[in-house]
């Protein structure tokens, strides 16, 4: 054998065994595809060799046999078909992870791979919010719709057909014209109340017909007060006209029980009305001067009672002679 045809003889075995075109096409088993992924791992982790070796073409033989330096040096035998296995996989980045492009549908799942994080304080506050809702609803919404329902209903049957009664009962009781008038005023007021939709404002024209009402129904008596510490009569000097007092007689209204009740008076010196259980009647000074010597007799007025109030007046009519005017302030 010639130095040429020893020479010769390694180039006729590389062609034959060409380590790309006669890789065996069989199905890997998984030790073979761990082996391949040790390779490859092998291979990154000597970066410079690799780079090296892999920049020129052809020259995978003599990284196969670097490669087999390697495992020999750890005491690991490792087949030519499985280098090169390994080999391709590295040129081929099959066990290389490539991150997926950033998406929508990445960033859900990003999210939900740290939901361990956020679901409770999420789970927790849709909780919290399902239960202020249904708090609201129950505790406040639902209430309100009830009460506007109500509203609704008393402005546009309620009120009007109180009104009507009220009216018409009033009329029918009333002797007096001017309280027919007075209960007419009432009345349409509230009736515009209720068709503007005023609630309040219809309410209190059905209070104040309800009260004439009431006030027209009342019957009771008209007695001078005499008990100890009380005044019987009293008299006020008029600054406009010191030589002429105003003499009255101090009086309460007693029902048909004999309570002392609340009557409407309206004041000659205010102007205001109010409604009380004791007020003054002005009388002429020889009905005071009366009045006056009964009681220092003997303490008794014997004759207490000076009038009554029937039912349909809203006034009083008086055994004796009186004035216009009264008063509740002393």
């Amino acid at each position: 054998m010639t130095q040429d045809d020893s020479q010769t003889e390694p180039e006729t075995d590389i062609e034959q065994s060409n380590p790309v075109s006669d890789a065996p096409a069989s199905k890997q088993t998984l030790d073979d595809v761990l082996i391949a992924m040790d390779i490859v791992d092998t291979l990154r982790h000597r970066e410079q060799l690799v780079l090296r070796e892999l920049d020129a073409d052809a020259r995978e033989l003599e990284l196969i046999e670097r490669l087999k330096e390697i495992y020999a040096a750890q005491g690991i035998e490792v087949s030519d078909d499985k280098l090169r296995d390994g080999v391709k996989a590295l040129e081929e980045n099959r066990f290389v992870y490539t991150p997926p492009k950033d998406s929508w549908k990445t960033k859900l799942a990003k999210i939900y791979i740290k939901r361990d994080k956020w679901l409770k304080p999420v789970t927790a506050g849709f909780a919290a919010l399902i239960l202020a809702s249904g708090l609201w609803h129950f505790g406040v919404s639902m209430p309100q719709q009830a009460k506007s329902e109500l509203v609704q209903t008393q402005l546009n049957e309620t009120i009007p057909a109180d009104l009507t009664a009220l009216r018409d009962d009033i009329q029918t009781m009333a002797t007096d014209d001017k309280i027919k008038v007075r209960a007419e005023t009432y009345y349409q007021d509230g009736v515009t109340a209720s068709t503007d939709g005023e609630h309040a404002q219809a309410l209190a024209a059905v209070a104040s017909l309800e009260l004439l009402k009431d006030d027209l129904e009342a019957e009771y008596t008209v007695r001078i007060v005499s008990r100890p510490g009380e005044y019987s009569g009293l008299f006020r000097i008029p600054d406009d006209a010191p030589q002429r007092p105003n003499y009255y007689l101090i009086v309460e209204a007693i029902d048909g029980a004999g309570r002392v009740i609340e009557v409407p008076i309206s004041s000659v010196e205010t102007q205001a009305a109010k409604r009380v259980s004791i007020w003054g009647v002005r009388v002429p000074k020889d009905i005071f001067d009366k009045v006056a010597a009964d009681k220092k007799d003997d303490a008794i007025l014997q004759f207490s009672e000076i009038g009554a109030k029937t039912k349909g007046d809203l006034t009083p009519q008086y055994s004796i002679d009186t004035l216009d005017g009264a008063i509740f302030n002393w």
